[in-house]
């Protein structure tokens, strides 16, 4: 299981990166605008500080467009991953670019028919947006299930990113779906340090320890 962080805020990722378990990066649009700074700048230095893939998204909307853009991002670093949108356009873009060996991340993946278009176009990962499918009633994790059964099946070697986490319960319904990839925000990812019966244990042992010494 990798863990990216769902960030662009370069000091946070610099922050958290040295704990030995973040394996790479994706940012978005809407991540990028809140860091304040310009796309390219703060790309190019993720890209720079971090040693896994980063996911870095094209904002065309044509399949000419998009394939000129991805190939110059693709330039960008050897860690570059270019994030494609799951549309009629995005699959036949990824289908060129997969070909000429540029790694893809399809993204906003919400059902099972539409990860088999993105295998059988030959992403790198599928990205399934699993807190907003559950925001709809359905079951984010249904679509994570059935699509690794899929690609078990036919051989695909797309790996899943579980995408759209909103708790730590998601990160652990994602492990016993058998996703490889997980892509956190902060808060989730700091999250998972935390659980009340490591903490009530750390501070029995501390005062366990202090009653020691002054024995």
């Amino acid at each position: 299981m990798k863990i990216f962080l769902d960030t662009a805020d370069v000091e946070a990722i610099r922050a958290r990166i040295d704990s030995g378990v973040v394996d790479g990066v994706t940012t978005n649009p809407s991540i990028i605008m809140k860091s304040g700074k310009p796309f390219e700048p703060v790309a190019r230095e993720i890209l720079e500080i971090v040693p896994g893939d980063v996911s870095i998204e094209a904002m065309s909307t044509t399949c000419d467009e998009m394939v000129a853009e991805s190939r110059q991002l693709a330039s960008w670093g050897k860690n570059a991953v270019i994030k494609l949108p799951m549309t009629r356009d995005g699959i036949k873009a990824l289908s060129i670019l997969s070909r000429e060996g540029i790694r893809i991340n399809l993204t906003m993946v919400a059902s099972l028919n539409q990860a088999l278009l993105a295998c059988k176009a030959r992403a790198h990962y599928v990205s399934i947006i699993v807190g907003r499918i559950d925001a709809t009633g359905a079951d984010g994790m249904e679509v994570v299930r059935d699509t690794r059964a899929m690609m078990r099946q036919y051989g695909f070697e797309a790996q899943i990113i579980i995408g759209s986490v909103r708790t730590p319960n998601h990160v652990m319904m994602a492990i016993r779906a058998g996703a490889q990839v997980l892509t956190l925000g902060t808060t989730v990812f700091d999250q998972l340090y935390d659980h009340p019966l490591t903490e009530a244990g750390l501070e029995q042992f501390a005062k366990d320890w202090q009653a020691v010494e002054n024995r």
